[in-house]
Order: C-alpha cells, then sequence, then structure tokens
C-alpha cells in the first residue's frame, strides 16, 4: 500500500486588507479550502493562473505561514504548534528566483552548512564541511565552487546550490514552488532532470508548483487544478491531460504550446478576469467565465466528487 507522506484537509488562509483610516477592513480569502494528499517518491503538481493559491499553499504547507483553518499531517504526524519546529527539518522549498533566494554574502560552502548549524548546533564543524561537500557532488557542482560566492555562478547553478540546501536536513517532502521558471530553456531541462533523479535516489516526495503544463507533464504523476484558492480537479497526469473534466483544466490545457507545426487543436478563450479574492462570486467560482454555466452554477458551488479522477463541476465532461 502506498504511503501518504502528506495529507492536508481543508487548509484555509486569509489576509486582513486594511481599509485605510475610513474604510472598512476586508478580507483576503487566499485559500479558502484545499484538501489533497501526496505519496511517498511521487510528485503532485498545483497548477493555474497567477494568483490562484499555489504559493500560498506552499507557504502553509512548508509552515512559514499558519493558515486559519485547516491541519495537515506530515509523515504521520500532525502539525501544529508543539510539532512545528521538529516537522520544519521534513518539509524543505526551493524557491523561484534563483538570484534572490541565496544570501549574496555568504560563500556557497557556508549556504549549505547554514540548516545544519541552526538545526544541529552540537554537530562539529568538519561533519557540517563533509556532509556540504557531499551535497555539493550530489546537485552536479565541482569541489572548487565550495568557496566561491553566489554572484560568480548562473542560474542555474544557484538552483542546483538552493536544491542541495534544501536537502541538507534529509526532508521526506520538498516544496518546488516554480523552480525553472527563472531559467532558460536548456538549463530548465538540467534543472529537471536533476530533480528526477534525486527523487529516485533519495526517495523524495515532491510538491511541484508550476503554471507551465509542459514541465508538469513531464516531471508529474499527479496533476491538482487550482482556481480561486481552491482544486476544482485532482487526478493522475495521465488522466488530466488526456480527458479534461473541468472546463477551467480544458481551457488551461487548449492555450499550452504545441512543439509539433502539423497538429492542430481548439483553442479556449477564456471572456472576463479572474475574479478578486476579496469577493468571490457565489455558486462555482469559475461560473462568471465558463461558457456552460446555468443559473444552478450561479447558486450553488459545487465540491468535488469522490471518482478517482475527482472534479468540482455540476456539468463535468
Amino acid at each position: 500500500m502506498t504511503e501518504h507522506v502528506l495529507i492536508a484537509e481543508n487548509l484555509t488562509q486569509e489576509y486582513v486588507l486594511k481599509g485605510g483610516l475610513f474604510g472598512k477592513d476586508r478580507i483576503v480569502r487566499a485559500l479558502p479550502g484545499a484538501s489533497f494528499t501526496l505519496d511517498a517518491g511521487k510528485t503532485l503538481a498545483v497548477v493555474g493562473e497567477s494568483g490562484c493559491g499555489k504559493s500560498t499553499l506552499a507557504r502553509c504547507i512548508t509552515m512559514i505561514e499558519e493558515p486559519v483553518a485547516g491541519s495537515f499531517v506530515l509523515d504521520g504526524r500532525p502539525a501544529s504548534p508543539d510539532t512545528r519546529a521538529e516537522l520544519r527539518t521534513t518539509v524543505q522549498i526551493v524557491f523561484q528566483d534563483p538570484y534572490g533566494s541565496l544570501n549574496p554574502r555568504q560563500r556557497c560552502g557556508q549556504i549549505l552548512e547554514e540548516p545544519l548549524k541552526i538545526n544541529h548546533p552540537g554537530m562539529p564543524a568538519a561533519e557540517r564541511t563533509r556532509r556540504a561537500r557531499e551535497m555539493l557532488e550530489l546537485v552536479g557542482l565541482r569541489p572548487e565552487h565550495f568557496d566561491r560566492y553566489p554572484h560568480m555562478f548562473s542560474g542555474g547553478q544557484r538552483q542546483r546550490i538552493a536544491v542541495g540546501r534544501a536537502l541538507m536536513l534529509e526532508p521526506k517532502v520538498l516544496v518546488l514552488d516554480e523552480p525553472v521558471s527563472a531559467l532558460d530553456l536548456s538549463i530548465q531541462s538540467q534543472i529537471l532532470n536533476l530533480l528526477v533523479d534525486l527523487q529516485e535516489r533519495l526517495g523524495l516526495a515532491y510538491l511541484f508548483i508550476s503554471h507551465d503544463l509542459s514541465v508538469v507533464k513531464h516531471v508529474a504523476d499527479d496533476v491538482i487544478v487550482m482556481y480561486l484558492g481552491r482544486p476544482v480537479e485532482i487526478g493522475s497526469k495521465a488522466a488530466v491531460f488526456s480527458h479534461q473534466r473541468h472546463p477551467y483544466t480544458k481551457a488551461l490545457l487548449s492555450a499550452t504550446p504545441m512543439a509539433d507545426p502539423t497538429l492542430r487543436k481548439e483553442r479556449i478563450r477564456l471572456t472576463g478576469e479572474l475574479p478578486s479574492p476579496v469577493n468571490i462570486p457565489p455558486g462555482c467560482p469559475f461560473s462568471p467565465r465558463c461558457w456552460k454555466a446555468t443559473e444552478k452554477c450561479r447558486a450553488e458551488r459545487p465540491e468535488l466528487d469522490d471518482s478517482a479522477h475527482r472534479v468540482a463541476c455540476h456539468f463535468p465532461e
């Protein structure tokens, strides 16, 4: 039986938008409720438009922020204020920007050793250095890179350092927040292949956040499609890419470029803008932009069904 290394139940995150001197405060519902599971050694991709709650979900799972409601279990242990310090070594994150995520005043070796200094203060300096040098080799960098500063590396090399830093505490879950979107295409493939290789070697579980569906098709085992902070479709990669059940998923995939110029597909152009998370429409939040919407869609919010290929739609494909 496959082991669930991460179980999330109705994770909810909200922010207060100050109204100023005379205005009223408003609530930004960045993550109204997300539930999913992640299996050991697998990659779960989270996709959707900008503003759909992908990065907010990442910050909640890595305990950078505490959700206002809901819960999640990491490696069999519930996340709570009492267990957060211990569980932070179980899940680590690789950020989108390889230029802004590394301290420019630290050498590469210091960057890799820092997680060990913070979480294992009693570890001898020689042991920290040994582990850091081993990690340098594991992520495909050379021994002479150990004493160099971040400005001396390319974007792809910096992202390799960021991946190595995330792995120093031997986590079981790695959250990858758009890890290749800031890189050239040729470098993207190198980093993706590195991630696949590391997953096979170390048995890591990936929560892979991306808006690039061609990248998702390359790395994912399962896919969550999010809209305004809620999952609207969940299924295996093969099921989601071959048979989209939700209209929003269908529209997303229709906008994905195809490498073969001889192939033709119908492009679905969504009308209107993504609604504000401050004022989420009643009923199905996608109904203002959906070509299949009826009065039922505008009045009742659909919930995810219980099928193997789950969808939250009153009229699924």
